[in-house]
């Protein structure tokens, strides 16, 4: 089944409108939450005043955090000693960011909700506002009070010793932003819970990518045993990261129904979605590299400053992915990179899609193409003449990822794949038509951006594998989906190891009470942490099948062979059974005594040593008209390395939607906040996305080489169309409009941006 493209097990019933996402859900007695959020990006809280929203009829409660104390604890902890930091699930006395949770509101209605909501006054202190990283890093006031500075952490990569100054080298040094961007699913987030007194479990359902986290949280604050909470994530409307970060809404929602006895519900509006899901991406860099005469890298440095917003919960881990993902795929002697994580008055950010790549892609990838213009080469020729070469794989970087594991690259062959994606673009033809077009009102611009990604962090996933008496298979997993199609792919690997009918294997996630642990979705992982635990356990199941109809048949267990749900001895396919008797059987098996456990039934664990690294590209043409400023795209091909694809059109399907997603982040996407911390894109009506004419037909190129980290070779995917589309779109902008003295030093490259660099000075 693996390297098969059967369609979606999920796509007729999402199609046919049967899907049930949160807001889907209701419950007898059913009550209604809202929160009150901060006017203010940094300001002491003086006075809540809920006493005429209290007296409302239909509403049960108004909570602040001196009110309740399981809301007066921190919602997470971290930091250093230097500079520690508690998140709280309600702000008490300091707001640090407009849209943070002050009190919470309950009552029969969303109507009545918001009535009351409304009736709730916040007095407020405000305090100095730090909008930008730069700012912040240089202001004497302080996001966190007892801090030295606003400096949170630091994350750095050093091999060799960069000497720029050597004589000879061309050197290029600039400055570059990556702007601020939220992720926008069709689905904000959603959270129903429900207290069941009886049997004293709180099942809470939410829309969001790691339940265990959110349970283990939930427990904590609630002073419950985990095995006491059950999260469930029903179908999820997208999610592409923030999702994974645990929030104090969900936690609201929880304490609500556990206090009161009854079913609460919360469903985010598309304005608390922008101002108070995780952003991500915004850095500032100061960038240098330095090239041979022939091309090749010498040197090359970096400094950047990366506003996390108001807490730093990711850690350093997105700027060490920075840090770790500059020099690409690319021969780099000598390299020191240095980022710092800064507080900032905003939201806080979170790992949204194939987090902290993207920024060190436009970096990396900006550089190489001003230096090919400062050399007077064809960017595809500085290309290849610094990509890695098959011959010096597994290639050692000399980096130490996140993991604490020194990088090393995967097998694969860099050059090769990238003439691939040149010739799928038609680049030489491009090229010609390029040159028709120089001086015109409309000039045709090339951009190529390339990239290596580590995927697949674990540390772990498991799966439970178990044949039922008709012959279903059921595959449990710890992770949860967002519309990735774990339901075909991981059925794909359980059947081709197990010898069953794809339709006969249905797979089960996204429920705490399936597997006792589970790390989530997230960092392009799932296929290759869970994949390799679905081949594992789906082996032993089929490995203790074969003992029982070894009983049956009475021959030897290696002489049993699985085929379209039926086992029969080898040579002799008209002695059959199938799974569900050997299911049955199974129960009562002397066979499988020796085992100590019965039934077709078993649960494993993969524990890869490190990620996996994947090759990958993208190459794009784009007519830029000088008079209006817009950009078109008039071609756009992407080109990644899976390892193994285990279901080549969703590979390609997830491909296609995180280069839609760069395309925007090239084109128009940006978080904008003004000087006081006031969101001003916090609408779809100010923060512009794709339409699907903004899109050129997404072609995509599958370059398989086998990871060698875990046994299927499967490397990831679902972050990667992400990572290079938006620099492949700055460095076509600027090729169209070189002759005119344009750099891109930031994105978007909105009509308004472009039109300020064509008409500097006038």
């Amino acid at each position: 089944m693996i390297g098969q493209s059967p369609k979606s097990k999920d796509a007729i019933r999402l199609l046919r409108g049967q899907g049930r996402y949160v807001d889907d859900l209701t419950r007898r007695d059913l009550v209604h939450l809202g929160v009150v959020r901060s006017a203010h990006a940094h300001a002491r809280i003086t006075r809540v005043e809920a006493k005429a929203a209290r007296a409302m009829p239909g509403v049960l409660a108004v909570w602040t955090a001196a009110d309740v104390p399981e809301l007066g604890q921190p919602l997470t902890t971290g930091g250093s000693k230097e500079r520690g930091f508690a998140v709280p699930i309600l702000a008490g006395e300091r707001a640090r960011y407009v849209g943070e949770p002050v009190a919470v509101v309950i009552a029969d209605t969303p109507a009545l909700v918001a009535d009351a909501l409304a009736a709730v006054q916040v007095d407020y202190t405000p305090l100095p506002s730090l909008v930008g990283a730069d700012v912040a890093r240089a202001a004497s006031a302080r996001v966190h009070a007892d801090w030295p500075d606003n400096v949170a952490l630091e994350a750095r990569g050093a091999v060799g010793e960069p000497d720029l100054a050597q004589p000879g080298l061309t050197v290029v040094r600039e400055r570059f932003r990556h702007p601020r961007l939220a992720a926008m699913p069709i689905e904000c987030r959603g959270v129903l819970a429900d207290y069941d007194a009886e049997a004293g479990v709180l099942t809470v359902w939410a829309s969001i990518q790691s339940p265990y986290s959110q349970r283990d949280v939930i427990a904590r604050v609630l002073g419950l045993a985990a095995e006491r909470v059950r999260v469930i994530v029903p179908d999820v409307g997208g999610a592409f990261g923030p999702k994974g970060q645990v929030y104090a809404d969900e936690v609201l929602v929880a304490v609500a129904a556990f206090r009161l006895g009854r079913p609460v519900k919360w469903i985010e509006t598309r304005r608390e979605h922008a101002q108070c899901v995780g952003h991500d991406r915004e850095q500032l860099h100061e960038a240098a590299v330095a090239f041979a005469p022939d091309g090749t890298i010498a040197a090359l440095e970096d400094r950047f400053l990366a506003d996390v917003g108001a807490y730093p919960v990711m850690g350093n881990g997105l700027t060490a992915n920075t840090v770790n993902h500059l020099p690409g795929p690319y021969r780099v002697p000598h390299y020191r990179g240095h980022g710092e994580s800064v507080v900032t008055t905003t939201m806080f950010n979170a790992a949204y899609r194939a987090a902290g790549r993207p920024e060190a892609n436009f970096v990396m990838e900006r550089l190489m193409d001003i230096g090919a213009r400062r050399l007077g080469l064809d960017p595809a020729d500085v290309r290849r003449r610094n990509l890695i070469r098959a011959a010096e794989m597994p290639y050692r970087p000399g980096l130490t990822y996140k993991d604490g594991i020194p990088v090393t690259y995967d097998p694969g062959d860099y050059p090769a794949a990238f003439e691939r994606m040149l010739r799928a673009f038609g680049y030489d033809d491009w090229r010609k038509r390029q040159m028709a077009t120089v001086g015109s009102p409309r000039p045709i611009g090339v951009g190529i951006a390339c990239y290596a990604q580590g995927t697949g962090l674990g540390p772990f996933e498991g799966a439970t594998v178990r044949v039922d008496p008709r012959g279903k298979v059921y595959v449990l997993i710890g992770v949860a989906a967002q519309g990735q199609a774990h339901s075909t792919t991981l059925a794909q690997i359980a059947a081709g190891e197990l010898g069953a009918e794809l339709d006969d294997v249905i797979v089960l996630g996204g429920d705490t009470s399936l597997m006792p642990y589970g790390m989530g979705t997230g960092g392009s992982r799932v296929m290759a942490n869970a994949g390799p635990a679905v081949a594992r356990t789906a082996a032993e199941v089929r490995q203790r099948a074969a003992v029982v109809a070894s009983e049956l048949f009475e021959c030897a267990a290696a002489d049993v062979r699985f085929e379209a749900g039926r086992a029969f001895v080898a040579g002799m396919p008209d002695r059959a059974l199938p799974l569900g008797r050997l299911a049955q059987a199974a129960v009562r098996s002397k066979a499988l005594a020796a085992s100590g456990e019965p039934g077709l039934n078993a649960c494993t664990w993969f524990y890869p040593d490190t990620v996996t690294w994947a090759f990958g590209g993208q190459v794009c043409a784009v007519e830029v008209d000088v008079e209006t400023c817009r950009v078109r795209l008039l071609r756009h091909v992407a080109l990644h390395d899976p390892g193994r694809a285990i279901n080549p059109a969703i590979v390609e399907g997830q491909l296609q939607g995180g280069a839609a997603q760069a395309i925007g982040a090239g084109l128009m996407e940006e978080v904008v906040y003004d000087t006081q911390g006031q969101l001003l894109s916090g609408s779809l009506m100010d923060y512009a996305i794709p339409k699907a004419d903004d899109l050129p037909s997404l072609d995509v190129v599958l370059d398989e080489h086998p990871s060698s980290i875990n046994p299927l070779g499967v490397k990831g995917v679902g972050e990667s169309g992400c990572i290079a589309g938006a620099s492949a779109i700055a460095n076509a902008v600027e090729d169209a409009l070189a002759d005119r003295g344009v750099i891109v030093r930031e994105l978007p490259i909105t009509a308004t941006r472009l039109y300020a660099l064509l008409h500097r000075g006038v």
